[in-house]
């Protein structure tokens, strides 16, 4: 654990998030120093501690990928259908500085914890709201997921290859994508109430939108030109040379030559000194025009070689190439081991083992890994007592189901 201050020290936020979007947000606000708490639905909790590879813990099994989601964060149950839940969620926001929550537009409203009634309560809290469609739209109140959002949002359109259905990555990169906005767009709000005299205000993130924010000229290329940007499997579009290419015994490289001056390298690297020499080929618009003969000479050189001698060369004449990673990989690469991208962690029963480094690094105030994602509930009684619960007073909490 490293000693240096962290750069949301003293920032105070409350979650009402399950699975990704949500929770990715308020997590990436802990892994920096912010007090995180989570509420969750007692006896249940968060679906995502049960989802994908379990291990088995003192209270049954859990997602090792629960471990890393909720890492930094508190754990409070809460029966947020009950009114003293109600007015327990209300008390920790009157303290807090951004509220986390990813429920379907409307929810929120439902349980006396929307904008209004919260915004009351806490002038200068920023809300961060995540979910399928925005706030507002026709299509609020319609259940979304990041599979939804990247469909809608173009990306599901452009991937894959053209004689062949869409396909998805393979991860949930649509909630990860509005995760990373939400926090971006939080730390923006309260630099905003820092100077402008202490307001709050919402931070509306629609899963499509962040998506779509990333489809680089999508937009007004078919304004412009009415071009549709369709799907052109494993090539970079309009930029040559950019591909995955297969070696002579059977590893998959990927070979980003797209920069003038890096494709004569790798030109010159692979013996082929006329089409570095070649005045069509010396801008980006020339290699694009002949970019089916491009990947041919370089499909052909680098399936006569194998994966480390094309690596080898690659590296030496200062060309962008790369194996195209499995996490088998990673765990003995050195680059990711020099960056400290595979964090050493203790499961509850003593087992060691690796956790993803935090990203990005800062210099002086980097973030870290204080603890892993909690037990259901662990934080409970820690919290109210904070919040003047007397101990007698938790008990008929619990004898009720409020917590």
């Amino acid at each position: 654990m490293t000693e240096s201050p962290k750069p949301l020290a003293g920032v105070k936020v409350v979650e009402f998030g399950t699975l990704i979007a949500g929770p990715f947000c308020s997590r990436i606000l802990a892994e920096f120093g912010a007090e995180v708490i989570k509420i969750e639905a007692p006896g249940e909790g968060d679906p995502l501690r049960k989802w994908r590879k379990l291990y088995p813990t003192g209270d049954g099994e859990t997602s090792l990928w629960w471990f890393v989601q909720a890492r930094n964060k508190q754990s409070v149950t809460l029966n947020l259908k009950h009114p003293q839940g109600i007015a327990i969620a209300h008390k920790l926001v009157a303290e807090a500085d951004i509220v986390v929550e990813n429920f379907r537009p409307g929810v929120m409203e439902k349980l006396g914890l929307g904008w209004e009634a919260l915004s009351a309560i806490n002038p200068g809290l920023v809300m961060v709201r995540l979910s399928g469609f925005g706030q507002t739209g026709p299509m609020a109140a319609q259940p979304g997921f990041g599979a939804i959002g990247e469909s809608m949002g173009g990306l599901r359109y452009v991937t894959g290859f053209a004689d062949r259905p869409p396909v998805k990555t393979g991860i949930s990169i649509g909630d990860s994508i509005a995760a990373l906005w939400g926090a971006l767009g939080a730390l923006m709000a309260l630099r905003h109430r820092e100077i402008q005299g202490g307001a709050g205000q919402v931070v509306d993130v629609a899963l499509y939108e962040a998506v779509f924010a990333m489809m680089e000229s999508l937009v007004p290329e078919f304004d412009v030109f009415g071009f549709v940007r369709e799907r052109t499997g494993n090539v970079m579009p309009g930029i040559t040379p950019s591909n995955t290419h297969t070696t002579q015994d059977g590893k998959h490289l990927i070979i980003g030559a797209n920069g003038d001056a890096i494709f004569r390298r790798l030109m010159l690297a692979i013996g082929r000194r006329d089409l570095a020499d070649d005045p069509q080929l010396t801008s980006n618009a020339g290699r694009d025009a002949r970019a089916a003969e491009i990947y041919t000479v370089i499909d052909a050189w680098v399936a006569a070689h194998d994966a480390e001698t094309v690596l080898r060369i690659a590296a030496e004449a200062q060309v962008p190439a790369s194996r195209i990673f499995s996490v088998e990989d990673m765990f003995r690469d050195p680059q990711f081991l020099a960056r400290q991208m595979l964090e050493s962690a203790q499961l509850p029963d003593g087992k060691y083992f690796h956790i993803p480094g935090i990203v990005p690094k800062l210099s002086r105030t980097p973030g870290e890994t204080r603890w892993l994602g909690p037990a259901l509930g662990e934080h409970t009684e820690s919290v109210l007592g904070r919040l003047g619960y007397t101990p007698e007073e938790i008990v008929g909490l619990r004898g009720a189901g409020v917590i």
